[in-house]
């Protein structure tokens, strides 16, 4: 019984590690990085931010996972791009936007109540101009930016792959 109960909780302990260390790898962030921190260019990083959800959710709402999103994602950086200087040009700004779908260091944030540990994340980044000002974020897989978006209601569903495991070894359905 000492031997079961060692060999079971070890097989815990790396169900748990490998969980958490695929937590990450299955995020898709995006970042809108202002050119200043000046209030006009932080104003008009949100009215890019509305232009750019209000094209992207409708692109990403039947997504499964986060390669899907990256997929799509990648596929429309030039319409992105558009999206991002037609909104700058309109509203008479000089500079335009770089669009990359890449992957970089992030620091650790909350976001929608959850914590997003320092780490590597992929992630849709939108520079204005020079990119040097404060930024809007949000997580777009699983889709945390569209809390509350009907399109992605369902679509993504939370489970607990030691819940399942304990119900299994239990005899639970």
């Amino acid at each position: 019984m000492k031997k079961f109960s060692f060999v079971f909780v070890l097989v815990f302990v790396a169900i748990v590690m490998v969980g958490c260390s695929n937590k990450q790898e299955n995020i898709v962030r995006i970042h809108i990085r202002a050119h200043s921190n000046s209030s006009i260019d932080q104003s008009i990083k949100l009215q890019v931010r509305d232009n750019l959800i209000d094209y992207i959710t409708p692109l990403i709402a039947q997504c499964d996972d986060s390669d899907g999103v990256k997929y799509v994602l990648g596929n429309n950086i030039s319409s992105i791009k558009a999206i991002a200087d037609n909104t700058l040009r309109d509203n008479g700004f000089d500079y335009c936007s770089t669009v990359r779908l890449d992957n970089e260091y992030f620091p650790t944030r909350n976001y929608a109540g959850q914590v997003f540990s320092a780490n590597y994340y992929d992630a849709l980044i939108v520079e204005l101009g020079s990119g040097s000002g404060d930024n809007w974020w949000c997580v777009a897989y699983p889709p945390l930016c569209f809390v509350g978006e009907e399109t992605f209601g369902d679509s993504v569903q939370y489970k607990s792959k030691i819940l399942e495991l304990i119900n299994k070894y239990l005899g639970r359905c």
